[in-house]
Parts: C-alpha cells; structure tokens; sequence
C-alpha cells in the first residue's frame, strides 16, 4: 500500500456533556494537528498517490470552517460531543468527498483509503480510516 500524508492544525473550543469527561465538561480549547494519509495499492501514471499540494488544500479547506471557533456553537454540531474521534471523521468524509469530485489530481475512485489522524496532544491522538 502506498501513502501520501499532508499535515495542518486547527486551534478551536469546546465543551462535552457527560461526567465521563470531568473538567472537560467544561469549556476549554485545544490545537490539533491533523494528519491525512490518502492510501492507494498502485501509483497513478505520473507515480503518485494523489497530488500532495491538491490534498493539502482540501484539508486547509475542510478545516477551515473549524479553526479559530467554539465548536459548541457551529450549527452542524448541535447537540454533539465533538470529540477527537468524531472530528476524525467528520474531515474523513469531507476528504473523502473531495476524492470523490476527482479533486486531488486522481479519480477517486483509484484510492483505497483515507486515514485522519488528529494528535490533541505530544501523548495523545484518535484517527479514523475507512474506503473511499
């Protein structure tokens, strides 16, 4: 299998609902740094996974609506935890739309998997991988 990663962060706020969470029940912020890794079993024509810089930009593009955002009051995530691993998923399946566009210099349809790795901390991190 190969792979092509491209890396950004985000820096956001948020609360959970739940005694599970203790002090993160309250509002707190944190930056993640978010990996993707777009997986394929065979190089394209030109020997790539995908186009790094296309990739690159697709993630800026998914993240862009959370950075900088108490992320209790993004409409979208009313009523959610928005945990590390739900997070995982919610870039996973914005990357995994654009793949689908054929917007990463590939046809979607060529990649096997897409893997979203969010790090909350130098000892922590959740990733979500799932087909395309």
């Amino acid at each position: 299998m190969f792979a092509v990663e491209v890396r950004d962060h985000v820096m956001i706020a948020h609360s959970f609902k739940g005694e599970l969470f203790g002090p993160a029940q309250a509002l707190h912020g944190a930056t993640f740094v978010i990996d993707a890794a777009f997986l394929s079993e065979e190089l394209d024509e030109n020997g790539v996974v995908i186009d790094i810089g296309r990739a690159h930009e697709a993630l800026k593009e998914v993240l862009a609506p959370l950075n900088y955002k108490n992320l209790d009051e993004v409409p979208e995530f009313a009523g959610i935890n928005t945990t590390t691993e739900f997070l995982t998923k919610h870039i996973h399946d914005h990357l995994a739309e654009a793949a689908r566009q054929d917007r990463l210099g590939r046809k979607g349809g060529e990649l096997a998997a897409i893997r979203v790795t969010i790090s909350e901390s130098h000892v922590a991190r959740a990733w979500y991988e799932a087909k395309i």
